[in-house]
């Protein structure tokens, strides 16, 4: 088996359809049909990615992810729903999804996206000793925490790997393409909402140090601004 991947879909036609086509191509499919049953099921198993339809009876989606993202920050999200809206899928992905593909789609487009998350969330596996001095923090990407004053901050996967791209380059201009495609794979328009999200939420956490900080650089990118090249401490 390839992956263990947790499909809720209350559809029952589009669920048949789309685990056959998984399983043809070795995946292990835990399928729920229902928000209630896939949240019990995600407190026993552990899953490698989770594919989620929005409107579920019981508990939707959205509140779906939130619990798992409880339980478990590194697991690739994928919303696959007929809710098309710009503000569905930004709401989505500040939710901590990885993407959002809308109905219909094509088994294709699908594959190649758990494919691609799957790949990444393995390439993206820390070293056990994977930290830095920054300023006044001390950056423990293996842990994905944040430390400053003996005060630790939990960081998500999202987060963490935002910031260890700006620790490995403090004081050099990021362009906003390259972070894109370095963290999500693409450059558009609903990716580029999601790293505004992230981007505001590390200058929350980076503010006891004053020296730190993430400048804007319009039209270009963003430039992480450190005191002193970031220490590694392994």
């Amino acid at each position: 088996m390839k992956a263990h991947l947790l499909y809720v879909e209350d559809d029952a036609t589009l669920s048949f359809v789309t685990r056959d086509n998984l399983s043809l191509q070795g995946y292990k499919i835990t399928h729920c049909e229902d928000g209630e049953q896939a949240l019990e099921m995600i407190k026993h198993e552990q899953f490698d990615l989770c594919i989620l339809d929005v409107m579920l009876p019981q508990i939707d989606g959205y509140t779906l992810a939130k619990e798992i993202r409880k339980k478990d920050i590194e697991v690739p999200i994928i919303f696959l729903t007929a809710k098309s809206l710009k503000e569905d899928k930004i709401h989505g992905l500040k939710l901590g999804a990885d993407d959002y593909i809308t109905k219909p789609f094509s088994i294709e487009e699908l594959l190649l996206k758990i494919e691609v998350f799957l790949r990444r969330s393995k390439i993206t596996q820390p070293s056990p000793k994977a930290s830095a001095i920054l300023g006044k923090y001390e950056f423990d990407y293996a842990n994905l925490s944040l430390i400053i004053e003996e005060e630790s901050r939990q960081l998500t996967q999202k987060e963490a790997d935002l910031l260890q791209l700006f620790a490995a380059s403090p004081n050099e201009v990021l362009k906003r393409a390259t972070i894109l495609e370095r963290l999500w794979g693409e450059n558009d328009y609903f990716m580029g909402r999601s790293l505004d999200v992230f981007i505001s939420r590390l200058r929350k956490y980076l503010k006891k140090d004053e020296q730190l900080r993430i400048e804007n650089i319009h039209g270009v990118g963003f430039k992480f601004i450190c005191p002193a090249k970031a220490q590694s401490l392994g």
